[in-house]
């Protein structure tokens, strides 16, 4: 099993997206998940410690290369540690599978098994409540977009943005975070994932109204 010291060497020490921090919570939740449900606890932490690791720690926001395929760069590296550690191939495609289901933006993959669900319910719960707009604001700024941005009625309908619009971390929240708690699998993570919607919803339509000038 790859230790915690191991995985960190994985992960860029300045990313507050999607950095270790991240991966720790990640852990931590997917383990409380997997005993809930039932899971293998072996593959689900191997698969919560890897998910977004690169051994070139590459740029988080480096398009093709970073953010968009990183969970196939994930599972490649999970194959070649594991191995190394002298794991089963099926418990390595498990690993893999949980891996490379964790997506929200990908879909040609979903995730089949209990273990992959969990690692996905767990990736999804970082990105909902006080944490998840926190994390969503940071990620905007690191891109240089602002916290709020007013959304075009293009974006809403179709989330993709007009002319000169701004994806604002309020974008974020109404394109995807807002619906992350319809797309969980698992009943302990349905249940987690209430107090924190609310949570962020209450923020968000909080940022709106002060981002326009109104007092509350």
């Amino acid at each position: 099993m790859p230790t915690i010291d191991q995985a960190r060497l994985w992960y860029p020490a300045d990313d507050p997206v999607h950095g270790f921090d991240h991966v720790l919570r990640v852990y931590a939740l997917a383990e409380y998940l997997a005993i809930s449900e039932g899971a293998d606890l072996k593959i689900v932490r191997a698969a919560a410690l890897l998910h977004d690791a690169s051994i070139d720690i590459l740029p988080p926001y480096s398009g093709e290369i970073g953010r968009m395929n990183h969970q196939h760069l994930s599972a490649e590296l999970a194959q070649e540690v594991l191995a190394a550690e002298g794991w089963s191939s099926k418990d390595i495609a498990a690993v893999q599978h949980a891996i490379r289901a964790h997506r929200f933006r990908e879909n040609t993959e979903p995730p089949r098994t209990l273990e992959a669900q969990v690692v996905f319910d767990a990736d999804k719960l970082d990105a909902i409540g006080a944490i998840g707009a926190a994390r969503a604001i940071a990620y905007a700024a690191r891109r240089g977009e602002p916290a709020y941005a007013p959304p075009s009625e293009n974006f809403l309908n179709s989330g993709r943005l007009e002319a000169e619009e701004r994806h604002s971390a309020y974008h974020e929240y109404r394109y995807k975070l807002i619906h992350l708690k319809d797309r969980l699998h698992t009943e302990t993570a349905r249940r987690l994932a209430q107090d924190r919607h609310q949570q962020m919803v209450d923020f968000f339509e909080a940022l709106a109204r002060q981002a326009g000038g109104l007092p509350g």
